[in-house]
Order: structure tokens, then sequence, then C-alpha cells
């Protein structure tokens, strides 16, 4: 998603959990204008937040770091209930609106585009077996990229 956005010219703001150094680091050196935690605010106001984790919390932050009109997507299809807010934070035509899936169309557009990016995909490989160990590095951060288990 980043490097598409980085390809269209936009600037990328990275938000991570709290003291994922790793994380805001591997932000950084894939193009991130700036890297820091969820709980911070951005260093400007940006115009939409995408948020990926399951985390309804995130909610009212990512309303705080959009300016007016801004939006912000909820792209998971589970979340944790979203905590009570003030209006002020939708106030000024801000958006919050949600996706359930892509189609099939947005894959094939996808495939379609990403050779001309190009895309560079960043995976670490982990046998079954080693399951947990990969689930505790996705938890603290560790894994740069995406992880992936294979039997």
């Amino acid at each position: 998603m980043a490097q598409v956005a980085l390809w269209e010219h936009r600037q990328v703001y990275a938000f991570t959990r709290e003291g994922d150094v790793y994380g805001q680091r591997f932000a950084l050196e894939t193009g991130a204008s700036w890297a820091g935690a969820a709980t911070e605010r951005p260093p400007v106001e940006l115009d939409a937040a995408i948020i990926f984790a399951p985390a309804g919390e995130l909610v009212p932050l990512a309303l705080r770091a959009v300016g007016k009109g801004g939006v912000v997507v909820c792209g998971g299809i589970h979340m944790s209930p979203i905590p009570e807010f003030e209006y002020e934070l939708l106030w000024g035509e801000r958006k919050l609106v949600s996706v359930a899936n892509l189609t099939r169309l947005d894959g094939e557009e996808f495939l379609e585009l990403a050779p001309r990016i190009p895309v560079v995909t960043k995976v670490e490989v982990f046998p079954l077996e080693n399951a947990n160990e990969a689930l505790n590095a996705l938890r603290t951060g560790l894994i740069k990229g995406s992880g992936v288990l294979v039997p």
C-alpha cells in the first residue's frame, strides 16, 4: 500500500505500536516521511488515514490526525469496539468509513499495476512448527514485512 502511494507521489506517515522502533525504522527505510507511535500526532494534518489494526481505540486518534474533510478508513474485517468520542472529531466533514473486502477487480488492477511500480515484498518465512515464535515476533515488531507460515 505504501509503495503504491509513494509511486503516486504521495507522502506516507506510518504509525506503529508504542515503542516499536523496528517497525518505525522499517517504515522510514521504505520511504515514509515520518514514523511514530499510534498515540503520537504526525507533524502535519493528514488527508486520510487507514487503520489496518483491529483496534477500535485507534479510530479517535486517527480522526484527530486528519484535517477537515479528511477520511479515516477502517481496513480490517474485524475490529474491537470503538470508544465514545466527542462529535468535534467528526465535525468539519471528516468521514469514517469501513471496507468489507476487496473485489476480484481490485486484485486484478493491483496485479497489473504492481510490476510497473515495481512493488517489492519483504517476507520472513517460519516453519509451521514455529508458529508461536512467529506470533511472538509479530507481536513484538521483529518481523520486517510479512511473516509467512509454511508446512
